[in-house]
This record gives C-alpha cells, structure tokens and sequence, in this order.
C-alpha cells in the first residue's frame, strides 16, 4: 500500500511543507468527515495534469461512499472538470446534480486544500444519499460545523499547525459529544451525548444560551490547568479534561474562522471516568512495582554490606574469599533489581547492565593486574526473569577468568561476543590467560557449579568450556530467553 509521502513524490513535485501540510490535514480529518457524514477524497493534481487520489477517509456518522479504497487511482473522467474548477478559482464547486453510484446516489463537492494562499490539492467531499430523510437537529448542526470548516480548509486556516492536542488516550470523537459556541463561548447547541456528559460533572438544566467556561467554573473545586478556559471558550485549538469527583470529560476545542477572524467553535467532549480510572490503577501498579525493586535493591545492598563486615573479622583467608564472593553475587542481583527499579518495563537493558556489573566484577577480581572487558554485540532487552540469572553466570566468568586465568600476569582481556536473534542466545566469553587446566578442565567450584546450575535450569540453554585458539579459555553458552510481554520492551 502507498503511502501519502510516496504517491505525492511520484505524481508531483512538492516542497516539504506543502506535503507537511498534507500530513496534517489527513492526520486530522476524521473529524470533518464525521461532521460531514461525507467520504472525503484528496485528490493531488499530477505533474501531467491529472488528479491522483492520495488519501480517503470515511465517516463513522454515516453510510460510506467508496466501499473499495481509491488511494492510487486515478479520477473519474466526470469528476475531473469540478476537481480542476476548485483548484483554478480557489473556492468549494457543488455540483448540481448527484452523481449515481450504481443504486444510490451521491452529492459531490469539490474543496480546495490552500497553504498560504496557494492551491496545492483538492479535497472531494462526497455524501451518500441513500438513505435520505429529513435531517434531525443534530445533523443540522452538525453539517454547519463542516461547512465551516470546509470553508477554512479553501481559505488555508485549516488544520491548525502545532497544535498541542495532547498526549493522553481518550480524544473525543464527534459522536462522543459536540457542543457548538459563538464567539463570546456561549453554547448554541449541545448533542445529547454532550448534555449527557456535562450533566454527570453536575451541571444542571440546559446549556444552550449559557457560557461553558462559565458552567465549568461553578462546578470545579480544585485548581484546574490554566488551558482549560481556552478550550471550553474555544479560542484554541487544544485538548484538556475536567475532572469533578471521579467524573472526567476530556475536551477538544476546534476554532471555526472566517478571514482571520473567530466566528465560533466546536467542542467534542468524551466521558473518559473509567479510562482515566483504569489509567491511575496503572500508574499506582507500575509505582508499586518500581518501589517493590527499589526495595528488593536496597535489603540486598545491605545484606552485601553485612557480608563486607562479617568477612572482616575473619581470620581464614578461604573464608574471607568466600564472603568475597557471596557479597559480589549479592551485589550483581542488587544491580539487576535497581536497573528495574528505573523502568516501567519488566524488561532491563541489558547492555548498560552489564557493562557495570563486568567492570565492577574485573575491578574486584584483579590483584594488581590490568584486565580489559570488551563487549562486542547486542544484548537487547532481557525478561527480568532472565536478567538475573545472564548478569550472574557473566559475573562469574568474568571473575573466573580474571582470577584464575592471569593470575601472576600484569594485564589481559576478556572478551564477550554476544549474537542474538529473538529469544535465542548465544554469549562467548573469551580470555587470553593461562588457559584450562590440562588435569581439571572447567573445575568444580562453586562458581562452576552455579554457572552450570543457573545455564541449564533458568536460562534453558547449554554451556561448553574449550580451550581458546591463540591461548586462554573460551565459555560458550547458548540459551532461550523468555519471549517479551506485551509492553515488556523486547528486543
């Protein structure tokens, strides 16, 4: 499927904020066409003098015209005169008679799409007539607001650059609720849908003829966001949400202008009450959960430390090397759980992790030796069951390989070469030491024991320790991570 950006490269030749221009509109004319109860095609004339369709939309309020999609085509030879009107004389052509689609038939009107002052598409405004009847007075008012909007489209105050309609979830939507105002923010009419919503704030009786900002106001008890008065006023084209216990409307405000000048707007309200609820219980959970880690950091932080002070009254050296290495694995959980004290996501960015975590375990494993810890490779976003158990078995093998494998040398390298494609994963560690002991081969240490343990049963993978080519020791292990959760950040 062709997008907008490729279809306006190949049939015309557009400057970027022509086509910038474009983008915006077809980002946010849904609510022309639901007021319209219309399908609106763009139509962007050709470099061989032709109109190419480029973007369609279709009403939610209404009966579609264009079953099939029309992006791509080309336009119907009837169509093309008005198309050519719109664009040469810069104002709407209606035609005078519907055009028959098959067994129902279609009014059509043509509207020019105008930046600064210059024509740069056209936008086809087509209405089933199939079920006509004589319109409520929702759809009355409903139409005027497009027909407004319309007019500002051909006169290039449409859609509004930079507006900051918000980041949150639960934008209204024309059937969510319309009250329509004058210049001086009273109400001319409000969709029962609209009424509805105001009513459940606490607002009493009717809005026509009253100030929305004014009715607002007398229900709000705290102190609101200072662009709420612009929105219910409808001097800005923003979004904000009132809220009037536990009740929450979310509003957004279109400015209707005419030459520059503010003739009205239109307000779509939504009853967002239980979105914002399901919103908070989230928020609070995520909070928990970051507190919980946060938490489980600092017990193991002072575990870690009492193991510190506990191996200082030792007098055996095996015990204080024990300790040692009880308060780093303790230490390296500690740093997996602050990693995810720091992210809404139950996943770690395991490539910052473990950076840290192998320093720290090359720092405190060396007597006096330079070793250098190279990564190379990508280790992605790590289920937070896994994290734990892949940053303590690397701990380990750093470790091991510093301890043991340049013991007595003044420097060295490990190196770790990760290879990663989805949940399967393949880490090396590699040093250029003394190599394996020809009698002993991996050992059977702790260490050893806990690596192997923690590969096979947590990780559900495989571990093979091999002589490394040129000297030194290569660990390869191969293991499935658990797939990501939705949201969880995966790889």
């Amino acid at each position: 499927m062709s997008t907008l950006s490729t279809l306006a490269a190949r049939h015309a030749e557009l400057d970027a904020a022509d086509l910038e221009w474009l983008h915006l509109l077809v980002g946010d004319w849904q609510v022309v066409s639901d007021l319209a109860f219309a399908d609106l095609v763009l139509w962007l004339p050709t470099s061989d003098g032709d109109f190419v369709a480029i973007g369609q939309c279709r009403p939610s309020t209404g009966a579609t015209v264009h079953y099939d999609d029309v992006v791509g085509s080309r336009a119907p030879e009837g169509q093309r005169p008005q198309l050519q009107r719109a664009l040469d004389e810069r104002r709407p052509q209606r035609s005078r008679e519907p055009r028959w689609f098959g067994s129902y038939a279609v009014r059509e009107e043509a509207v020019p799409v105008v930046r600064k002052g210059r024509p740069i598409a056209v936008i086809a405004r087509q209405t089933n007539l199939g079920g006509t009847r004589t319109p409520s007075r929702l759809e009355l008012n409903y139409v005027e607001a497009a027909d407004d909007l319309f007019v500002m489209i051909a006169n290039g105050e449409f859609p509004a650059p930079d507006a900051p309609t918000g980041p949150r979830r639960g934008a209204p939507r024309v059937g969510d609720g319309l009250v329509r105002l004058n210049t001086e923010g009273e109400v001319l009419y409000a969709s029962p849908n609209a009424l509805s919503g105001f009513h459940r704030l606490g607002a009493l009786g009717d809005l026509v003829g009253r100030s929305l900002v004014e009715v607002t106001a007398d229900l709000l008890e705290d102190t609101v966001d200072e662009s709420l008065p612009l929105v219910l006023m409808g001097r800005a084209p923003w979004r904000a949400d009132v809220e009037v216990r536990g009740v929450a409307l979310s509003l957004r405000a279109v400015p209707l202008t005419e030459g520059g000048q503010r003739i009205g707007a239109v307000v779509l309200c939504r009853d967002v009450s239980e979105l914002r609820r399901r919103e908070r219980e989230l928020i609070t959970k995520d909070a928990t959960i970051r507190e919980i880690h946060h938490r489980v950091k600092n017990n193991l932080q002072t575990v870690a430390a009492l193991l510190r002070l506990q191996s200082r009254r030792m007098s055996s050296p095996e015990a204080k090397e024990a300790l040692a290495e009880a308060m780093r694995r303790v230490a390296t959980i500690a740093l997996v759980h602050e990693t995810l004290s720091q992210t809404l996501d139950e996943a770690v960015p395991f490539d910052d992790l473990v950076g840290r975590s192998l320093r720290l375990a090359a720092d405190v494993a060396t007597a006096g030796a330079h070793v250098r810890t190279v990564v190379r490779g990508t280790f992605g976003s790590v289920p937070a069951e896994d994290a734990t158990a892949l940053a303590l078995v690397l701990t380990e093998l750093v470790t091991n390989a510093v301890e043991h494998g340049f013991d007595g040398r003044e420097s060295g390298t490990v190196e770790i070469v990760v290879e990663r494609e989805g949940d399967e994963l393949r880490v090396e560690v590699a040093d250029d030491g003394a190599g394996l002991p020809p009698d002993r081969g991996a050992g059977t240490g702790l260490g050893t024991q806990i690596v192997s343990t923690l590969v096979a049963n947590e990780l559900r993978g495989t571990i093979d320790w091999r002589p490394r080519e040129g000297g030194g020791t290569s660990v390869v292990i191969e293991a499935r991570l658990r797939p990501a959760r939705d949201g969880g950040g995966g790889f």
